[in-house]
């Protein structure tokens, strides 16, 4: 099987990270590309002591960690507000802690894999992530509506929620009933399954609130690759089902901590 082949399934999970870490799609999908051209022009150096996951991943953290030292991005020519606000932020808070926590939480790493591919010690891996626990901690509340037409999973995504201390504003089912919560009481961020009751779309549920106005929205689906293939506007936050509730805690940090609404852990 040539290298390709073996990178091939990985790609859409490192988009999801990627996307989750600078807290854009376009930033992401930059980062994976600028990885994917380095394997390409060096293949000879790819790591062949691990797994092809492990060293997708590791090549991916050589040029995000490369960018951040020589102060540069990747493809920021057209720059947005969000994507502004994600640049500040990531420049006053060390984005060490998240990372870790994003790799275990929402990547399902360990912790020796962790240590290897942020190139730390285990020890310190541990120490990242309570740092990282803490900020949530920090964090300021939000209003949270849930689109989720399945009552066990609602259930289980509200306990999440007002578990890190924020509130729920509602819980819908179809796309009508979440456009009218929306707009009943304003959210500060948005929890949606892909699939919703009557056969409506939680991404036209999603669509249809941010035509009104701009909030962070996470997507919940059982089949991530189909919306992580980099080719069109995809979901910048996504959650796997079934999902860990470590899993949607740091995705919910993480969509806060780059909106504009909402103030970061100092």
């Amino acid at each position: 099987m040539s290298l390709g082949q073996q990178l091939y399934s990985h790609l859409p999970f490192l988009r999801r990270y990627a996307r989750a870490l600078t807290g854009s799609q376009m930033q992401g999908d930059a980062y994976v590309r600028a990885t994917l051209e380095a394997i390409v022009a060096a293949p000879d150096e790819f790591p062949t002591d691990v797994d092809a996951r492990l060293g997708l991943y590791r090549t991916f953290h050589a040029i995000w960690s490369s960018a951040r030292l020589d102060g540069e991005g990747v493809d920021e020519s057209d720059e947005t507000g969000r994507q502004a606000i994600a640049r500040a932020r990531l420049a006053r808070v060390a984005p060490y802690p998240r990372q870790a926590l994003l790799l275990t939480a929402m990547e399902g790493f360990g912790e020796r894999e962790v240590a290897y591919l942020m190139d730390v010690s285990s020890a310190e891996v541990d120490t990242l992530v309570a740092q990282a626990l803490n900020e949530i901690e920090r964090q300021t509340r939000a209003d949270v509506l849930i689109i989720e037409d399945e009552p066990i999973i609602a259930m289980d995504i509200e306990m999440i929620v007002r578990d890190m201390g924020h509130d729920v504003t509602g819980i819908a089912v179809t796309r009508d009933e979440a456009v009218q919560m929306a707009r009943a009481h304003r959210p500060g961020l948005v929890l949606a399954d892909i699939q919703l009751a009557d056969n409506s779309s939680g991404i036209d549920a999603v669509k249809d609130i941010l035509a009104e106005f701009s909030v962070p929205v996470i997507f919940i689906t059982a089949f991530p690759e189909r919306l992580l293939t980099g080719e069109r506007p995809e979901p910048t936050f996504l959650i796997t089902k079934p999902f860990q509730h470590s899993t949607v805690k740091a995705a919910i940090a993480q969509a806060l901590f780059f909106d504009a609404a909402t103030s970061p852990a100092a």
